[in-house]
């Protein structure tokens, strides 16, 4: 587990873009463009995690009145593994919470069962599946749909 006292966590802001542009690069082969991810930080929660100053996490959070939609949360390659997905996640739920939210949603891949089991383990239920919802090198995979009850 990382150690928590050389965690920062804060809200993202454009002066931020860059760098989480070149961590969701690092992270994903079907990555958000730098437009997205800018319209997100005018539109949206979004959040980042630093160790030692460095970025080595962020999340976005879409909310409308007492509902939350977990749209991205990316945890550095490098740094997986490490507890930082559980801690970036708390924070938000409780950043959500504070903001009124009752019930946070997400979809992830079917394919990755380290997300699906940081979510699950978190306390997040799969309550639905999109079919052939996010694209592979090979073509498409489901999406699993997974709600988590804060209040």
């Amino acid at each position: 587990m990382a150690s928590l006292t050389h965690l920062k966590f804060r809200k993202m802001t454009l002066a931020d873009l860059a760098l989480v542009n070149q961590l969701e690069n690092a992270a994903h082969y079907h990555p958000w463009s730098k437009k997205l991810l800018a319209d997100a930080i005018n539109s949206y929660a979004c959040w980042i995690l630093l160790e030692h100053q460095q970025l080595v996490g962020y999340a976005i959070l879409k909310i409308v009145l007492d509902e939350a939609e977990l749209l991205n949360i990316v945890i550095a390659p490098a740094q997986q593994g490490k507890g930082l997905g559980k801690v970036l996640l708390t924070k938000i739920i409780k950043e959500a919470q504070q903001l009124g939210v009752k019930d946070c949603f997400l979809e992830v891949r079917e394919s990755n069962s380290q997300a699906y089991q940081l979510y699950e383990k978190f306390g997040f239920n799969e309550i639905a599946r999109r079919a052939n919802y996010y694209p592979t090198p090979q073509g498409f995979e489901d999406a699993l749909i997974m709600v988590y009850s804060i209040l």
